[in-house]
Formats: C-alpha cells, structure tokens, sequence
C-alpha cells in the first residue's frame, strides 16, 4: 500500500492516503519501534501520518484474540510510551501513538473494563519532563466503543487526537436496520400482502436502498455525537 502511496505522490504530489496504521504492539517493543521507524522515514517524504501502537488492546476484533492477554500488556509505561517519541520524532512530528491504558475492542458491562485514562496524563508528563514542551505527544484512543462521558473528557484533556468507536458505529448501522424492520414488519413477510391487502407489492419496503438508507442515517447521527464529545465540530469556521 505504501508503494502505491509513493507511486501517487511522484504524479500527483499528495499520497492516495493521509496516514496508515501499523499495529505491531505483538512484537517486542524494540523491534516494534525499529519498523515504525522505516516506515516513518518513507512516509515523511511523501507527508504521511503514521499511527503506531504500543501495548496490547484487550477483546477480539478482525479475528484476532486478545482477551486472554497479560494484563501487565494492557497498561503501557510512559518509559514504554517516550522510547517511542525518542525513536521517531527526530524523523517527523507527524506520528501518533495509540498507547494501552487498560482499553479492549468491543462493549462490555460497567465494571468488566478498567480504563484508566489517567496514565495518558503520565505520559504526558513523563516526556514533557524529558523534552521540556508541554503535551509533546499525540496520543489515540484504542477501544473507545462504549466509554463513559468522564473518560472521553480525561482521554482529550490528556492530548488524545484520534479515538477509534468502530463497535458503537457498528452498532448504530444495525440499530438503523432494526428500528425500520419493527416498524415495518408487516410489510416485510413477503414480496406481495400487507397490512394494506393481499395483493399489494413490498417492492418499495424490502427494497435495500430503502433499509440501507435507514442504517447510513443512524449511523451519521453517532458520527455527529462522537464528534461532539471529541470536540470537533465547528472547527473549519473558526
């Protein structure tokens, strides 16, 4: 993918996409780092993004297991955290990192994930410490599907830039799904008969343009409420 990037970039000046994501948070953190970091000297040039993690997120997402993970792999240090800064920032200030701190995929029970946003703010500290700027980092948030109000404002209060909701977005295109086929049901039994009569046609009901449509919009709805927790909206007219 990135050689097509590079091949788009030498046409047009601007790469096919503005950033990637390289999870190697499986591999030692040693050589986790040394491959972000030939990935980062190939991205510079064309002015990409690239977003690195470090440190496991729990649960299950695309087939990969992770819910029986080490807890200790959960939570990363801000030692853990600034080795990554210290490794990549004299190649490009365009870099994020998606640091553990207690996040896992998917939504579970109050009480069965302990996230704890308040290492974000170590972190933080720990390499302003060490580079003497204030927030030096720019941090993404890694299974925020299902966070409460408090986290999300401590997450962006801490420098988060990114938060990834794909459950709750996954949940909110089904939900679309859903609400129209409850209150459509009776003319969703058949291609002919409904409440109307017998003989009339459910063309226009079973239709997936029609249901699909209904998942879109609910799905932009819980777009626009997570910008809003994210603080973002409005921002192009300021």
């Amino acid at each position: 993918m990135l050689e097509a990037d590079e091949a788009y970039f030498k046409e047009h000046g601007e790469p096919l996409f503005s950033s990637h994501m390289l999870d190697l948070s499986e591999e030692p953190d040693d050589e986790n780092i040394a491959i972000c970091k030939k990935y980062l000297e190939r991205m510079k040039a064309i002015n990409q993004i690239l977003e690195m993690e470090i440190g496991i997120t729990g649960g299950v997402e695309d087939g990969v297991d992770n819910s029986g993970v080490s807890k200790d792999k959960l939570y990363s240090s801000p030692q853990d955290v600034y080795k990554v800064h210290e490794a990549l920032s004299p190649i490009s200030e365009k870099f994020t990192i998606a640091a553990a701190f207690g996040n896992v995929h998917g939504v579970y029970k109050p009480g069965n994930v302990k996230l704890r946003p308040e290492l974000l703010v170590d972190y933080q500290k720990f390499a302003a410490e060490k580079t003497g700027k204030a927030m030096p980092l720019f941090l993404v948030f890694h299974g925020g599907s299902g966070s409460e109000m408090h986290e999300i404002e401590a997450a962006v209060e801490a420098g988060v830039v990114k938060m990834n909701v794909d459950t709750d977005t996954q949940w909110a295109y089904w939900e679309g799904v859903l609400k129209f086929y409850k209150a459509k049901e009776g003319y969703l039994q058949g291609q002919i008969g409904n409440p109307e009569g017998e003989d009339k046609p459910n063309k226009s009901y079973y239709n997936p343009r029609k249901w699909l449509r209904e998942a879109e919009g609910t799905m932009v709805a819980r777009v626009a409420e997570q910008c809003k927790m994210l603080r973002n909206t409005d921002k192009c007219a300021r």
